[in-house]
C-alpha cells in the first residue's frame, strides 16, 4: 500500500509500506493491503509504520524505531483516509 504522512510543515513520508497502525479516537487500528475505504479522526499516540521506510534526512529525527520492526511517529491529533490502497495521514 502507498502511505503519505503530511503535517502542516511538510510531507514527512511518501512511499510503499506493508501496513500502518494509527491511534484512532476510539483506540488503535491497523490497515493492511486492500483494506476497505475508511476516513477517521486520530488521537494522541504513535503512528506505527511497518515496512521499509527511506526517510529524508531533514525529517528522520521526527521518527523513532519501535518493536517488531515498526517505525514510529508521535502525533497529537489528525485525520486518516484509506482508499484504493492509498493511505493519507494528516497529522498534527
Amino acid at each position: 500500500m502507498y502511505l503519505e504522512i503530511v503535517t502542516p510543515e511538510a510531507i514527512l513520508f511518501s512511499g510503499e509500506v506493508t501496513s500502518v497502525a494509527v491511534p484512532g479516537i476510539d483506540g488503535e487500528f491497523q490497515m493492511l493491503d486492500n483494506h476497505a475505504p475508511i476516513v477517521s479522526l486520530l488521537g494522541k499516540g504513535d503512528v506505527k509504520v511497518y515496512g521499509e521506510m527511506n526517510l529524508e534526512e531533514e525529517v528522520a529525527d521526527k521518527f523513532t524505531k519501535g518493536g517488531n520492526g515498526a517505525t514510529l511517529l508521535s502525533i497529537t491529533s489528525g485525520t486518516i483516509e484509506m482508499k484504493d490502497n492509498r493511505v493519507i495521514v494528516l497529522a498534527d
